[in-house]
């Protein structure tokens, strides 16, 4: 079963905190590959809060654990990190900057 959700990336409470205690630690990369996804859409992907599922997009996947919470369905959430550059690439557009939100993934056990 795969899903294909809209992503978002922003900051968090636990990334920044995780950040200024070190981007190298197990910490950090715990905290930014932690996905907040919507209880109805987890249901449906046949998984439960905090069971990794792989997020794809044209520019690569990564592993992540999902977590409950009030998203409206059909989205996804990612802290900025590690995770959410592999999944955002490098392409600006011509904006100079990448697309941090909107981004169409498919999401698999």
């Amino acid at each position: 079963m795969a899903l294909t959700l809209t992503l978002v990336t922003g900051r968090t409470l636990a990334q920044a905190a995780a950040m200024h205690k070190g981007k190298t630690t197990d910490h950090y990369a715990a905290v930014t590959r932690q996905a907040e996804i919507n209880g109805e859409d987890l249901a449906e992907l046949g998984l439960a809060e905090g069971d990794e599922a792989t997020v794809r997009t044209k520019e690569g996947e990564v592993r992540v654990t999902l977590k409950v919470s009030d998203l409206p369905r059909g989205m996804l959430f990612l802290p900025m990190g590690p995770c959410a550059n592999v999944l955002i690439g490098v392409d600006t557009e011509g904006t100079g900057m990448p697309p941090f939100k909107g981004l169409s993934v498919e999401v698999t056990p």
